[in-house]
């Protein structure tokens, strides 16, 4: 049953009039906590991506599944309201931790001690009391330990990204590092369960972290309802792009760990090569969505990506469309012919599942989820990140093989069906809530003292 015939058999719709703070306490109350990632914001902005849609989407579910579900988020605006309704039984609580204005991940973790008190204080106004935790990132990993110093609760935890595989992938190592890995070394083995979202995910903690304690692989999912298979031809209408035209598509913020850099420089390849006989390259055309503000890195970024567009002579074969709300994203991935993954790392890869959900093709990096996400020669194409030849080549070959690009979108829908819907991932994790629920409780005296005594410095 899909999510939204559980909510209309719930009484949840779009049209329930909701009142600004709604709580059925009959039901099993859950916190989710995504300290940077506001479930309530527009994707797309430089703190709003996957994470973002894993969670609201994830407790939405859990809503229409019977659980209270309440969000914890770091407040970031002060103009920005406390508490969201998303259905009845699902809200978005924004914390007051720090100022309320933008702070980069790095620079988060000192305000972290204040959103543990504020988590606290709304506990005791609301009388709320939680019976698991489900944390999100590793600051929100740290945030669930101190919460379990004040009352016995299950914890769960989803990373996200991990520092370990991310410190690889990049030039600069942050300040931050030391303290982020050990962290989330403490989570993996305190924590109840440990939720890996592929396989890879799974055997990275194992490798690069700690070989104690308890996970368990439950993949992220999409909105199958939203984002489905639809006429190329009438999304092109409605998107006003040519019938006949060569569409590459990007989904995602301006960051360099997103590698649209390689996915540019692979198209200016393509390009560079001149006409032949298979691909005419004047129907050409790099779709690129994502939001960005001229104020933060994201900004900067897209600044020097519109500069290497230039550079390589694409500029009026390069549409830069910005950010784009879930109602019309799905209309992008329709209309195009291939949705390039091109990130240095990706725990799990959630544009990836979209495109797929449409059945549009997918080259990706063949880095962390995306090795599980895509079925490599089925879905799509996997190749090695930020390597612009072997992106290239992928790209050409799906936009030239078309009775290889038709099989792969028929295999691309049914496998999301099959494996990443949200209510089938909600249920999954309901499953493991509720497994571990029955277990005894663990005392707040038998975590580690190191753990126990953790302070910022």
């Amino acid at each position: 049953m899909s999510l939204k015939n559980r909510q209309h058999l719930l009484g949840f719709t779009k049209t329930t009039p909701l009142t600004l703070s709604s709580v059925d306490r009959s039901r099993p109350a859950i916190a989710l906590i995504s300290e940077h990632g506001d479930p309530a914001a527009e994707v797309g902005k430089e703190a709003a991506g996957g994470q973002n849609v894993y969670v609201r989407q994830v407790g939405e579910a859990l809503a229409a599944l019977g659980y209270q579900v309440d969000m914890f988020t770091r407040k970031a605006n002060p103009y920005d309201p406390e508490i969201v309704q998303h259905s009845p039984c699902c809200r978005t609580i924004r914390l007051v931790a720090g100022p309320q204005s933008y702070i980069s991940r790095d620079e988060m973790m000192p305000y972290m001690p204040e959103f543990v008190e504020a988590l606290l204080r709304f506990q005791t106004k609301h009388s709320m009391t939680y019976k698991a935790i489900h944390t999100h990132y590793w600051m929100s990993g740290w945030v669930g330990m101190q919460l379990r110093r004040h009352y016995p609760v299950k914890l769960v935890h989803t990373y996200h990204s991990l520092g370990a595989v991310k410190y690889l992938s990049i030039p600069e190592i942050p300040a931050v590092a030391s303290q982020r890995l050990a962290i989330e070394k403490d989570i993996l083995e305190n924590y109840d369960c440990v939720v890996a979202t592929s396989p890879q995910e799974q055997n990275d903690l194992r490798q690069l972290v700690s070989t104690a304690g308890n996970t368990q692989i439950i993949p992220c999912g999409t909105d199958v309802d939203n984002f489905q298979v639809m006429s190329k031809p009438v999304s092109r209408q409605t998107l006003n792009i040519d019938p006949q035209d060569k569409v590459i598509l990007y989904v995602g913020r301006f960051d360099q760990r997103k590698g649209i850099e390689t996915l540019v420089r692979a198209v200016g390849q393509i390009y560079a090569k001149g006409d032949d006989a298979s691909l005419d390259l004047d129907r050409l055309r790099l779709v690129i969505v994502g939001g960005s503000d001229p104020n933060q890195s994201d900004g900067q970024e897209r600044l020097r990506i519109e500069a290497l567009v230039a550079e390589l002579g694409i500029t009026e074969r390069t549409d830069f469309v910005g950010m784009v709300g879930h109602d019309r994203l799905p209309l992008y991935y329709s209309a195009a012919d291939v949705c390039v993954v091109p990130s240095h790392y990706e725990p799990f890869g959630l544009v990836a599942i979209e495109a797929m959900a449409c059945g549009t093709p997918v080259v990706a990096s063949a880095v962390g989820g995306l090795n599980f996400t895509v079925v490599a020669e089925e879905t799509g194409i996997l190749v090695p990140a930020q390597d612009v030849d072997a992106f290239a080549q992928a790209i050409e070959r799906t936009l030239v093989d078309q009775l290889w690009a038709q099989k792969a979108r028929k295999k691309s829908a049914q496998r999301v069906l099959t494996y990443f819907s949200w209510s089938g991932v909600a249920q999954q994790l309901s499953d493991l809530y509720q497994e571990l629920l029955a277990e005894p409780r663990v005392s707040t005296d038998l975590l580690p003292a190191k753990m126990v005594n953790f302070r910022v410095s």
